[in-house]
């Protein structure tokens, strides 16, 4: 998830091409969903690569198998496995839909989880606003029942925040995660999540606050470390966003996180 977020972040501060690299795939209804599950299941929308076969043949007879179960356990089995298959082929809200209907049927606090993380992984790939609110609200919905529960799941909290902040309420998530930081100042995502915002706000010295103190909790944190380049550059202090560069490009393998470097570097040599 992390690395996703490096990704929109790059697209923030100037790289938009990358958006449309990211995978996007989403239903937006089950009547959109029925029309899936015919002939057509085998093709996604256009520019997007088909539906394994194996994975189309098990949504079918999955899907069959809910249509057919009473509002018993065996539907939560079949809605919680639905969600995982759709998952796997980038279909996120209705992942989400399936997972809500067995956290509906369980009413527990792991199901609750499953179900808010589900709707905010499409909250955040989703591009339009309204889609955007509805799936925070339905994020909100899930994960707030968990922290009821487990009031030091900060994870969910952050989430929780995070949906706040593309809202008509932004202060209300950036507080959140400042509480969050009150409570666990080592907390590895709310200081990711307020560097990140920093940047996105152009803040690049509070930025550079968060970040280094990330990087100081988990030295390991590429991903940390590569918004801290960022800040830097943005800054205007090409050395240390070179260093920073330098250190994700020897540490972090992963093409995307190579490529998103090389991009950053060829920055920085200009003068």
């Amino acid at each position: 998830m992390w690395k996703t977020r490096i990704l929109l972040v790059v697209v923030a501060v100037g790289l938009s091409a990358l958006l449309f690299l990211l995978p996007k795939v989403v239903v937006e209804n089950d009547s959109q969903l029925t029309a899936a599950d015919s002939a057509s299941l085998q093709m996604l929308p256009s520019g997007h690569q088909p539906v394994p076969p194996i994975v189309s043949a098990a949504i079918r007879r999955l899907r069959q198998q809910v249509a057919l179960a009473s509002q018993n356990e065996n539907y939560s089995i079949f809605a919680d496995s639905l969600q995982d298959l759709y998952a796997e082929i980038g279909k996120f809200d209705s992942a989400a839909w399936f997972a809500e209907q067995a956290a509906t049927f369980l009413q527990t606090t792991d199901a609750y989880r499953i179900a808010g993380n589900r709707y905010y992984e499409a909250y955040t790939f989703a591009m339009e606003p309204a889609k955007q609110r509805s799936l925070a609200a339905k994020t909100r919905e899930y994960l707030e029942k968990v922290t009821v529960a487990q009031p030091q799941d900060f994870e969910a909290r952050n989430k929780i925040a995070m949906t706040f902040v593309s809202s008509d309420a932004p202060m209300q998530g950036i507080m959140m995660l400042r509480q969050v930081l009150d409570e666990d100042p080592q907390n590895e995502l709310a200081l990711f999540n307020l560097g990140m915002l920093s940047i996105q706000s152009a803040q690049y010295q509070r930025a550079i606050g968060h970040l280094t103190r990330l990087v100081e909790v988990n030295p390991s944190s590429t991903q940390g470390r590569l918004l801290l380049g960022v800040a830097y550059l943005k800054s205007g202090n090409k050395a240390r966003a070179r260093q920073e560069f330098e250190k994700v490009k020897a540490e972090d393998s992963d093409p995307s996180v190579q490529a998103t470097v090389d991009s950053y570097l060829q920055e920085v040599n200009q003068k």
